[in-house]
């Protein structure tokens, strides 16, 4: 067994269960013994890893904006066209929504408790992934002004953002339902950029 491939999944494990926890209780809520427990390791043990829960949160919320940002990237140079790249943001989007909403709890309640550098580090992360998206947005819908698209996009963010406040996960939709749900939510949305008798077909399924 590789034990550098064995450390890395043990933190991720700790982080997966340290953002649970976080959103569920909040930062102040909950104790390092208390993570440790959950991962089924001494909360001194969770010190070989991380030098405490500050640390813990900085790379939860730096490392899920740095991987929206790349990510984001990587779909609009992998796209054929505008429309694609739009399609293919929209549907990153979802995942991480549907997938990491205790990451989204966690950036609503805690990114004040960065340090600044952390915190400045999210938001210049977060303004190069809102920057992918305007372009493209603009590209499929080039008649709308660069305030309005900027004001759609945002939009588009808070209603994926929004799974966090739905409920328990038992009481939504299937994954692929709600996935298809907010797809077309998110197209609605954008789609107010253009003619009401005009833009791409976006009949999708997932």
């Amino acid at each position: 067994m590789n034990p550098t491939k064995t450390a890395e999944n043990r933190r991720e494990q700790i982080l997966r269960e340290a953002a649970r926890l976080f959103a569920e209780r909040g930062f102040h809520g909950v104790g390092v013994d208390e993570i440790g427990a959950a991962v089924g390791i001494s909360g001194p043990g969770l010190y070989r890893h991380f030098a405490g829960k500050d640390a813990m949160l900085a790379e939860l919320l730096v490392g899920i904006s740095g991987r929206l940002m790349a990510a984001g990237k990587m779909r609009v140079a992998e796209a054929a066209g505008p429309e694609e790249a739009l399609d293919a943001l929209i549907r990153g989007h979802i995942d991480f929504a549907i997938d990491d909403r205790p990451l989204i709890t966690l950036h609503d309640r805690e990114l004040d408790r960065l340090r600044d550098s952390d915190r400045k580090l999210v938001r210049q992360l977060q303004r190069q992934y809102v920057e992918e998206w305007v372009a493209v947005v603009h590209q499929v819908y080039p008649d709308a002004t660069e305030l309005e698209v900027r004001a759609a996009v945002h939009a588009v963010f808070g209603l994926l953002n929004s799974t966090p406040h739905l409920g328990a996960q038992s009481g939504l939709p299937g994954r692929s339902d709600m996935a298809a749900l907010l797809h077309r939510l998110a197209l609605g949305a954008l789609a107010s950029l253009g003619p009401l008798d005009s833009g791409p077909d976006w009949r999708v399924t997932y």
